[in-house]
This record gives C-alpha cells, sequence and structure tokens, in this order.
C-alpha cells in the first residue's frame, strides 16, 4: 500500500500543567489516511475530535508524538511552511462558517488565493465559477449576514476549494443548519469524495457520519474503533482518481514563488482596511480626529512662524540689509572723537565693493507748522536716498540734483511727522514748515516704514538737501555718518573690511572711526524667528503624538474584535508576516487619510488668517514633513498591536467569543 497521506503516530495533547492541573485531551492516537478517502470521526463533546481535527489540519501542535504529512514530519515545518501547508493542502469548513463579515461572498472565497499569490483575473474567475457551481452565483456580491446558513456555509465549502482543497476538513458542517440545508451540505461533501478530494468530517452525528465509507470513534482522547480495521479493503479500494497531495520537498521554491503575492496581498489589505475604516465610520472619525489636528496645528503653526518671519525679515531688509554705517568714534575717553571728512567720503566711494555711498548731516532738530511744534531727525542727505535705503515718496517727489546744487530749503517728510505737524491739511505738498525757524518748503512724503527697535521710528524724520542742512541748519560740511550700499549684500563683512583698511591708511593707522551693519542685527533676528517657529512646531507635534496613541488604541481594540478574522486568514494560508501587513496597512490608511485631511484644514484655516491679515507662508517641506510625520507616527504606534496580531495562536483566534 502507498505511503498515508496523513500518518499520525502516538499523538498526545495536554493543556494545562505546572501551577495548573493538566489536561490530557487526546491519548496516544495512532491514524493513516489516505489519498481519496471520505472519513468521519465521530464523538461525543469533548471526546478531543475538535482538537484532532486541528493538528490535523497545522492549526495546533501536539504535546508530543509524531504526525507525518505525504512522509514528512510536520514538526520541523516553521510558522511560514505551516501557513503554506494550510494554503496548499486544506480546506477548512466549520460549523460556525467563520466568513470575514466585511468581505463579501466572493472576496471571502478569494481570500486563499489572495495568500498563495494567485493573479487577480485568474482567482476572481476562479471563484466566480465555484461559487456559480456551488448556486450562488447571484450572491457573489453579498455579506455574510446578506446570506442563510446554508448559503454562508457553501460560500466556506467554496473558499476551501479555491486553492484546489486536496483536504476539506469539515468541523460540525451541518451543526448550525436546518435538515435541508444540511442535506445540501452533505450532497456537496459527498460529490467533492467522489471526485477524489480527500474528506475529513467531524461530528457527533452518526447519520451524518454514515454517508462517509469510513467512520472512526473517538472518546476521552483515545480512538476505540475505526471501520478501516475490520475492513481494510476500505483504504486499499480509495478513489483512484484520488487528488495527490502537494508535495512538502517543492515547499520552498514553491513559498519563494509566492513571494510575488505581496502586490496582491497589499492591494487586499488595502481594500479591507478601507472597508474597515468606512463600517466603522464614527470612531474612524473620532481616531482621525487627533491626526488631523496634529498635522493641521504643524502646518499652520510652522506657517504662521514662517510668515513672520519674511515679516520681520522683510521689515528690517527695508532698512537695508547691504547697509555699511561709517561714523566718528573716540579711541578713548580722553581723546576727541574722529571726524569723518567728505574727503574720506570721496575716497571710499572709488572702492569696488562700494555700490552707493550717501553722506549724511543731521541731528535731532524742532519743527513748528503754524502753533504745533515737534522735535524731529533731520538729516541732510544727497539725492542717493531713496535708492540706498529703499525707500520711495509716496506723495510729491524727492528732492533733485538741481535742489542739492543750489541747497535749496526744500524737505521731504516722513509719515508721523506729517501725522504730528500737518495732520488736518489735506494736501501738505507745497506747505512751508519752519526747522530750528529756517523755512522748508514740503515737496514729498516718505512711504511708512515702522520701527527698526524699540527706541528708533524711521518715520519721524525729515531729509533735505545736504548742502542746505549744511549750511542753513548746522553750519558744518562734515558728515555726522555716512551711509555705504555694498555691491553684494552676501559680502557686507569683505566690503566692511575693504573700507576699514582703507581708513586706516587716510587716518595714520588711528581707529578713530566705526562701522557697523545691519547684517548682524538681521541674522540675528533669523536665529530668533527660527527659534520661534521651531517651539511652535514643537508644541504642535505633541498634538500629532497624541493623535498617534489615538491610532494605537483604535488598532488594539480592533486587534480584539478582529481576533477571530484573524483566526480565519490564519486557516486560509496567512502567514504571520501578513497578519501583520494587513494591520499595520490599516494603521499606515488612518494616518495617509488623517494627514491628508489635516493639510487640507490647515490650508483652510491659513488662508482665513490670511484673510485677517495674519502673516502666513506655507511651505511644501512643511507640509510633507507634517505628512511624513504623521505615517511614521502610524507606522510606528500601530506596529505593536500589528505584530500582536501576527502573533496570535490560530486555534485561540478562532475559538473567541
Amino acid at each position: 500500500m502507498q505511503t498515508p497521506l496523513i500518518d499520525l503516530k502516538d499523538i498526545r495533547k495536554s493543556y494545562g500543567g505546572g501551577d495548573a492541573p493538566q489536561v490530557d485531551v487526546l491519548r496516544g492516537i495512532d491514524l493513516a489516511i489516505h489519498a481519496g478517502e471520505f472519513v468521519a470521526i465521530v464523538g461525543a463533546s469533548g471526546s478531543g475530535k475538535s482538537t484532532l481535527m486541528n493538528i490535523l489540519g497545522c492549526l495546533d501542535r501536539p504535546t508530543s508524538g509524531e504526525y507525518l504529512f505525504a512522509g514528512e514530519n510536520v514538526a520541523r515545518l516553521g510558522s511560514d511552511e505551516l501557513a503554506w501547508l494550510r494554503r496548499e493542502a486544506f480546506g477548512f469548513v466549520f460549523q460556525g462558517y467563520h466568513l470575514i463579515p466585511s468581505g463579501s461572498a466572493q472576496e471571502n472565497v478569494e481570500m486563499p488565493a489572495i495568500y498563495a499569490g494567485t493573479p487577480a483575473a485568474e482567482r476572481h474567475a476562479r471563484a466566480a465559477a465555484l461559487l456559480e457551481r456551488l448556486g450562488l452565483a447571484s450572491r457573489t456580491g453579498n455579506r455574510p449576514h446578506q446570506l442563510s446558513g446554508g448559503q454562508q456555509q457553501r460560500v466556506s465549502i467554496a473558499r476551501a476549494l479555491m486553492n484546489g482543497g486536496h483536504i476539506i476538513l469539515a468541523d460540525e458542517p451541518t451543526g448550525a443548519l436546518d435538515s435541508h440545508s444540511g442535506a445540501e451540505v452533505m450532497a456537496l461533501l459527498d460529490e467533492l469524495a467522489s471526485q477524489g478530494h480527500v474528506v475529513i468530517l467531524i461530528t457527533h452525528d452518526r447519520e451524518v457520519a454514515a454517508r462517509a465509507k469510513r467512520i472512526i470513534e473517538i472518546r476521552d482522547g483515545e480512538i476505540i474503533s475505526d471501520t478501516a480495521d475490520a475492513h481494510p479493503e476500505v483504504q486499499a479500494s480509495t478513489n483512484s482518481g484520488a487528488l495527490q497531495a502537494v508535495d512538502l520537498r517543492q515547499r520552498l521554491a514553491e513559498g519563494s514563488a509566492a513571494n510575488g503575492a505581496w502586490k496582491g496581498e497589499l492591494a487586499e489589505a488595502v481594500q479591507a482596511a478601507w472597508r474597515v475604516m468606512w463600517i466603522n465610520r464614527f470612531r474612524t472619525a473620532l481616531t482621525l480626529l487627533g491626526i488631523i489636528i496634529g498635522v493641521a496645528s504643524v502646518v499652520v503653526m510652522l506657517a504662521v512662524g514662517e510668515g513672520s518671519k519674511r515679516q520681520v525679515m522683510a521689515q528690517m531688509g527695508a532698512f537695508g540689509s547691504n547697509i555699511i554705517y561709517l561714523s566718528g568714534h573716540t579711541p578713548n575717553p580722553r581723546t576727541p572723537p574722529g571726524i569723518v571728512t567728505l574727503d574720506d567720503v570721496a575716497a571710499v566711494a572709488a572702492l569696488p565693493q562700494v555700490k552707493r555711498i550717501m553722506p549724511v548731516n543731521g541731528s535731532r532738530a524742532g519743527v513748528r507748522f503754524g502753533n504745533a511744534d515737534h522735535m524731529s531727525y533731520v538729516g541732510g542727505n544727497d539725492t542717493n536716498f531713496p535708492a540706498i535705503f529703499n525707500w520711495p515718496v509716496v506723495e510729491g517727489s524727492y528732492f533733485t540734483q538741481a535742489d542739492e546744487d543750489a541747497a535749496a530749503a526744500v524737505a521731504v517728510i516722513g509719515k508721523k511727522v506729517r501725522d504730528k505737524l500737518l495732520k488736518d491739511v489735506a494736501n501738505p505738498i507745497g506747505q512751508y514748515i519752519l526747522i530750528e525757524n529756517v523755512p522748508f518748503q514740503v515737496v514729498g512724503i516718505l512711504e511708512e516704514k515702522g520701527a527698526s527697535s524699540g527706541d528708533q521710528d524711521s518715520d519721524d524724520r525729515i531729509a533735505v538737501p545736504y548742502s542746505a542742512a549744511s549750511i542753513r541748519l548746522f553750519g558744518t560740511q562734515n558728515p555726522e555718518y555716512v551711509a555705504i550700499a555694498a555691491s553684494d549684500a552676501n559680502k557686507v563683512k569683505e566690503t566692511e573690511q575693504a573700507i576699514d583698511q582703507l581708513m586706516l591708511r587716510m587716518h595714520g593707522g588711528k581707529r578713530d572711526f566705526e562701522l557697523t551693519n545691519n547684517a548682524a542685527m538681521i541674522q540675528a533676528e533669523a536665529r530668533t524667528q527660527n527659534t520661534l517657529s521651531l517651539m511652535l512646531g514643537s508644541i504642535a507635534a505633541i498634538s500629532l503624538l497624541v493623535g498617534g496613541i489615538g491610532v494605537m488604541n483604535i488598532m488594539l481594540m480592533t486587534v480584539r474584535e478582529r481576533t477571530r478574522e484573524i483566526g480565519i486568514r490564519m486557516a486560509t494560508g496567512a502567514r504571520q508576516q501578513d497578519i501583520l501587513r494587513q494591520f499595520l496597512t490599516e494603521a499606515v490608511m488612518l494616518t495617509v487619510v488623517g494627514g491628508l485631511a489635516g493639510i487640507v484644514l490647515a490650508l483652510l484655516i491659513g488662508t482665513g488668517l490670511m484673510l485677517s491679515k495674519v502673516a502666513v507662508a506655507f511651505s511644501l517641506d512643511a507640509a510633507l514633513g507634517a505628512f511624513l510625520c504623521a505615517l511614521v507616527t502610524g507606522v510606528v504606534f500601530g506596529f505593536m498591536p500589528a505584530r500582536k496580531a501576527a502573533r496570535l495562536d490560530p486555534v485561540a483566534a478562532l475559538t473567541s467569543v
């Protein structure tokens, strides 16, 4: 006689031990089953027949003994190889049907083929053909709750046959059915046996068992009778057209070939994840809320920080980020202050690093218009003023070179001066103001610029021709300071060094002058703004972390609720990595949807802030960073629940309530 397909030798199974009392469920089972047999294992509840079925189907391992499948010891197989064997050799038909509630009949039937790496078109066609063969062609899209008990059992039979179903393990297949549906299911099992499938029927009903050609009775974990002992010809005359079991020696090659199954599994995982999210919409929405708020907070906070930074930097830049100031300086308290002369100005202007240069002869002075008096800074400048300080005139015009040459008594005033002296004058252009009792005609109004620091207000300023300031107001030709525009804003330091060397030569090595610039102040402000943005982003990231914890909680709850589904997937051939991928995909799906929704919400909030005149500058890097952080959060916080699901025991998962 040929080698048995299944050969059990002294199989024992015990539970408990240690602190708990040991319970012996199987007590030395010896059993051989050949290809093509239709076997019924009969026994009362608690006799050990279901435990025996779990061991036969590689869902459970015996405590001791030897299980040979097609001549090879199953004990040597790892968890992935056992999953491969369940997928390729066995088909399970359970009393409780064990269909995945969220999947359609077609999707439930296709599941084993997905894990086997069968192409989508092929498995769709085979599943549809099996359902049609079992009289369910019109029910392919129905979910389990939309099917009767008999129809659900036929779906489970179709699933068992999806990958060939060499061995059909049917555990009380008629136990939950009415007599008519039970008869239909038994007729299907008879047909499968006649086609050469090994059918192992687990039942307590002797009438059902009578349909089998071989009946094995088990009691208290021991086989007490086997009709094959009395009629050995039953095994010898098994169906000559029996389906031969898969060759276990090919399992590694098959496993390697099935590695391409990940694409189909991933697609099914994404589809299943979306379906679960949709079915539990309210719970999903609450979980997504944490991710959405977290991502939106990060993006908006960083956008507001960046907007504020750009606004401040633009304002700072308006005062001249490439401007160097040259003025006289006292080397020590006992020496008179140094003087910068117009000859120095002319020499510095000749440097190639200098783009523009302007001497300023100024001081604070009293200004009057009518009965209004005000103290303001009055600066004598040349016509380079608007260009060197990036300071346009918004009303009237700036004075001309002709005004400078003629020492004309004309003035361009800042906005604050206008508000203080000429607020009630509809058109200040052409009006005369007194500067130190010298009349000057207003020819222009400078654009509002604001304050560069707490004690300086640039709008509280009056610009007059340098010649007029020197002759009419201050009585000296030497400038108070010199404003120098560097040719390259990125080389202000180099320009400053060139001016320093020139001035030292012109002043005989005496450092009685001082050079300052705005670049250092602007850089310091930029660093401050960057720190502020980082702080805001860090605070917002906390909400993203809270959202991640919410994902972990919901995934742990999902694993607990879907423990039986995990058992079903394992019974149909899912490996641990398949279960891990399934639940990790669901966690990632949650965070992807939450991340995208968070970015949309951030854009809406940002638009509202911009309409409210709040400085906002969205950054693609910030949005992508927040989204990737959400994705990483989903992977990190979803991994532990997914790993917990992957490590569940198949039998414990299937029997969970």
